[in-house]
This record gives C-alpha cells, structure tokens and sequence, in this order.
C-alpha cells in the first residue's frame, strides 16, 4: 500500500511556523535579559545613590557630635551624664531638621524619601580599657587586679586574665611604647626589631578580644564592661557602670559602688575626693590615673534609616581641650524584616 505524503508546501508552512516560534523566543529572552540588566543598573545606581547621601548624612552627624564635644571641652569641668552631650538623639525624621530651617522652602522637602536619624555620645573611659594592663612591655599590677575582681563579679574564668595579659604583652611587643601625657603610659607606635612574628594582632574592638586567646562566651560577656582605646586611661567614676566602680577601686564591693552611682544622680562628682566622702566608713582611696572625673575618648554612635534599610557607623573620638581627632570609624549597614512605623 503507497503512503501519503503531505504536499511540498504543507513542509515549508511547517517550517517557517518552527522558524517564526524560535525568532520569537530569542527576541523574548534577549528582551527580557535587556530589561533585567536595565532594572539591575538602576537598582545599583540607587543603592549607590543611597549609600552616599547616607554616608554624608553620618558625617554631618559626626561634625555635630565633635562641635558637642568641643564646646563642652571649652567649658571644662567634669564630665557626667548630666551634660548635653550624653543625651541621646532618638529616631527622629531628618526632614523635620530641614523644615526648621529658614532657608529651605517647605516645597523642596515634597518629594523626598522618609529618612530617620538617631545617635548617642558615649564616655569611652566608663568601661576598664584593656590596654591599662601592660605597660613598657610588664604587667600592670592594679590593672591586672581590677580584671580579675571584674571576671569574679562576672563569674567568668579568672585564668583568662592571665591568657590576656600575656597575649597583650605579645602584640605590644612589637610596638613602641608611648607615654600618653598622664603618666598612664602605655601606646603603640613603629614595629621594632624585636617583633614576634607569631604574636597575635592587636585589637581596636572588643570584639575582637578572642584575638587575645578569650573564649567567645568571655568575649561577649565583657563588651559591656571592657573597651580597647589606644592609651591607657583612666575610668571616669561618674559614667561607669556600678560593675565597673567594684572592679576599678580596690576596697569597693557592689553595694558601695551602687551607692556611688546613685549619689552621682543626684549631683556629679567635681573631684575624687567629693567622690570619696560618699563613703566614710571605708578605708578605699580613688588613685589619680586609675580613676578621674573627666574623659578623653567618646564613642559616636549614628544610624540612619530608610524605609526598611539602615546604615551604622560608630566612631571613636579623643579630646583634648577643645582638639577633636576622629581615631577611627567603622560603619555597617542592613535590612529590617519588617518595615518600622515612625
């Protein structure tokens, strides 16, 4: 039996429909790889956008901080937590700041995204610096003393602190030993000749204090209490915490550094010796170099938010007189998982 076969043109319909299928595929794929690459350049060039105005924003609010600072270092003193500068901005809306200027129209603002500011200026001398425990490459015994009643208040491994201070001494070692004008004396400088190339880093962070052998719950459980400055310093009595106060002075128990805390409330201590007659019935005297009245170093602290995303940046801050110097800065930014109503 002879099969059929379609007529010649029945094949070349067939063709072409195949032909056309296939061009109009490729034209789809390469239309929408030209769209998904367009949409992706404008989503980087916003996020870009948004990343630099962020980042002037945080300036702005860092040259703010420092004019703060510089001109309670003009007035002098002591510094507490009653002063200007330890008040906290809460989130607020940035147009709000805008809108109370006089030379910027109510019209320039329509338009603009929904931007929130919020910052805080905290004592860095309220917490025990890491630093105070070596000194000209030697332990620092009051220092060391202070660290191990602060990891028994915190019921934290006390052998720790001998971990610590040796790896600090290995990370110093390499350094140049520079005096910081009180007497302190512990600093960093030029590597020397002597230099362990097996010696841990030398952190700037607390959280980076695992690089000094400390377990990561230690870690944790001291950010609160611990900071790493550049020099040694000494704890200001009138911004640290009551944990800080029992560690710092040798002789204080909790209660007496609680005590200390809630007299500063209600007036703040001018000198060490207000300070100590708070306490008659004890014996323990606050040492000069190991406690003060006053602060050198603050931390900057700065968000910025936008809708659902933010941006961090903290920076560290020394003063002196009214001589402001940025140390460092650091600065992150997220998502939120849920949008925040203002």
């Amino acid at each position: 039996m002879k099969k059929l076969r379609p007529p010649a043109g029945w094949r070349q319909q067939g063709v072409a429909l195949l032909t056309a299928l296939l061009t109009v595929s490729l034209i789809a794929t390469f239309a929408a790889a030209a769209l998904w690459q367009q949409w992706r350049a404008a989503e980087i060039e916003a996020a870009d956008r948004t990343r630099m105005q962020s980042a002037w924003v945080l300036v702005s609010a860092l040259d703010w901080s420092r004019l703060i600072l510089r001109e309670d270092g003009r007035a002098g003193g002591a510094d507490h937590l009653a002063e200007p500068w330890a008040v906290p901005l809460e989130e607020a809306r940035l147009s709000s700041f805008l809108a109370a200027d006089k030379n910027i129209a109510s019209d320039a603002l329509e338009g603009l995204p929904d931007a929130f500011l919020s910052g805080r200026i905290l004592d860095a001398q309220s917490k025990l610096n890491v630093m105070n425990l070596v000194s000209v490459n030697k332990p620092v015994p009051s220092a060391v003393a202070a660290f191990n009643r602060l990891f028994g208040l915190l019921g934290l491994p006390q052998q720790e602190v001998e971990v610590l201070t040796g790896n600090l001494r290995r990370a110093l070692a390499g350094t140049t030993v520079v005096p910081d004008g009180t007497g302190a004396g512990t600093g960093s400088g030029a590597p020397t000749d002597s230099s362990d190339p097996d010696a841990p880093l030398l952190p700037q962070r607390e959280s980076q204090l695992g690089w000094l052998g400390l377990s990561p719950s230690t870690v944790q459980a001291l950010e609160p209490y611990v900071t790493v400055l550049p020099l040694a310093t000494a704890v200001n009595i009138n911004t640290a915490s009551a944990t800080v106060l029992a560690a710092s002075v040798a002789g204080l128990d909790l209660a007496g550094a609680q005590r200390l805390v809630t007299q500063r409330q209600q007036r703040f201590f001018a000198t060490l010796a207000e300070a100590r007659q708070q306490l008659p019935e004890s014996d323990l005297q606050f040492i000069e170099g190991q406690q003060s009245v006053s602060t050198n170093y603050f931390e900057v602290h700065g968000r910025l938010r936008l809708d659902k995303t933010w941006v961090d940046e903290t920076s560290l801050v020394r003063r002196d007189s009214t001589q402001l110097t940025v140390v460092w800065r650091e600065r992150g930014a997220g998502a939120m998982t849920q949008p925040v109503n203002p």
